[in-house]
């Protein structure tokens, strides 16, 4: 959630932001800022108030020691009138904090200095690639004719047990998924992060505290008996761990990570990009995150994406990281990074993974604050990167390692899934 205070001091510097992110409702500035002077006025009365109050309580006492009782009755008076007034302000400043705040959480965040202007996909700049276009020939077969001729994932069992997009894995299919999530945790806790297991239901302060409510309420499973919410990705329950928290500063960076099988609707999806693997509604995935001072959040993020991009390199998948444009950004995030790799059957690229810096936005949510032993509390910022997301891993490496023969493991993998061959 944006502050006020950078509303109040910035406001041209605010709609440019949200204008570059594609956000069109910018006249909300103005009304922010006309809310926020109504406000301030009626606080300031509020406070005249009770502190008249405060000064005629003290008259009374004084007047009744020094035997006028008549006096006194009349300051009675004028209290009673006082506290109606203090009623009133109070219900008109409640009114108006209620109506800033529900217009406050409208607004994305504001991207960050290097990102671009765009509206799509389409404008979202490559700034890295590695290794090169697989040439598979006109044989080669996707991953969903892979899955069913080596029975590793059966599609059809999946669409009886639950619907389309839960995948049921079988054999080596499920022993490459368990080997993936080991290799990425084990990665993870060797390059310094500490593993967690959180819940994989969240309640609504949590889906608030990140981001994803209001914002992504229609594209998340609810549990309407309960009030829950199935989380799309382990940034939730992780991040909303330091909710309502203030961190001591020499504990930053705190650096977390976690398994957890992820639940999106994904309503509105349809055609190529849904095939197989391509779009699920359950899949796992690992996932980073990291809260720091808000002065080292980009250094954070470029070590991030090193790490991640390392872990593609590694599984010996051609990708590229492309930085996104402001229209293709999430509501939450100030940059992103998002990680592609190639997919050599249905020669294509495919997200793997997005790395965010979201600066101070999802802390005023969550109330995180970080301190150091002189100074005032300050809100940290919070960073969070898929490393990895199965399922599109594990199509590439079907696709892009086929043989004549049999699919080849990476070596990297070897070790987890005791074969080297499929």
């Amino acid at each position: 959630m944006l502050t006020l205070q950078i509303i109040r001091e910035k406001p041209e510097e605010v709609i440019r932001g949200l204008e570059k992110k594609g956000f069109k409702e910018t006249g909300l500035i103005a009304r922010l800022q006309e809310i926020d002077s109504e406000r301030r006025k009626i606080q300031k009365q509020l406070e005249e108030v009770k502190a008249r109050s405060n000064q005629i309580a003290k008259e009374i006492g004084a007047l009744f020691k020094e035997g006028k009782k008549e006096e006194a009755e009349n300051l009675k008076v004028e209290t009673g009138t006082l506290k109606q007034k203090e009623k009133l302000l109070g219900e008109e400043l409640e009114n108006r904090e209620k109506e800033q705040n529900n217009l406050l959480v409208m607004l994305p965040n504001l991207p960050y200095e290097l990102v671009k202007p765009g509206k799509s996909a389409e404008d979202n700049e490559v700034v890295f690639e590695w290794g090169k276009i697989p040439d598979l020939g006109n044989s080669a077969l996707p991953h969903w004719d892979l899955a069913k001729k080596f029975d590793l994932i059966d599609f059809e069992t999946g669409v009886k047990l639950t619907g389309a997009g839960f995948p049921v894995y079988k054999g080596k299919g499920a022993r490459l998924q368990r080997a993936l999530i080991n290799y990425f945790l084990d990665r993870a806790t060797a390059a310094g992060y500490h593993e967690v297991q959180p819940p994989i239901l969240v309640n609504e302060d949590s889906g608030f505290g990140t981001g994803q409510l209001p914002d992504k309420e229609g594209q998340m499973y609810f549990v309407g008996q309960d009030n829950l919410y199935l989380i799309h990705t382990a940034e939730v329950p992780i991040t909303n761990i330091y909710r309502d928290e203030i961190v001591p500063e020499e504990k930053l960076p705190i650096r977390n990570c976690g398994y957890t099988p992820c639940f999106r609707r994904e309503a509105g999806s349809y055609g190529k990009d849904v095939r197989g693997l391509n779009r699920l509604h359950q899949f796992d995935k690992v996932e980073i995150v990291q809260i720091t001072l808000p002065e080292h959040s980009y250094t954070a993020l470029e070590e991030m994406r090193e790490y991640v991009a390392s872990l593609i390199q590694d599984l010996g998948l051609t990708f590229r990281t492309l930085r996104l444009c402001g229209g293709d950004m999430s509501f939450a995030s100030a940059m992103t990074y998002d990680m592609e790799v190639y997919s050599g059957a249905q020669k294509r690229w495919l997200e793997v993974s997005s790395v965010s810096n979201f600066e101070s936005f999802q802390s005023n949510r969550l109330k995180l604050r970080c301190k150091s032993k002189e100074g005032k509390p300050r809100l940290a910022h919070t960073l969070n990167g898929s490393a990895l997301a199965l399922p599109r891993i594990v199509a590439a490496l079907l696709e892009n390692n086929q043989t004549p023969d049999g699919i080849n493991i990476p070596k990297v993998l070897i070790p987890y899934t005791g074969f080297d061959k499929i």
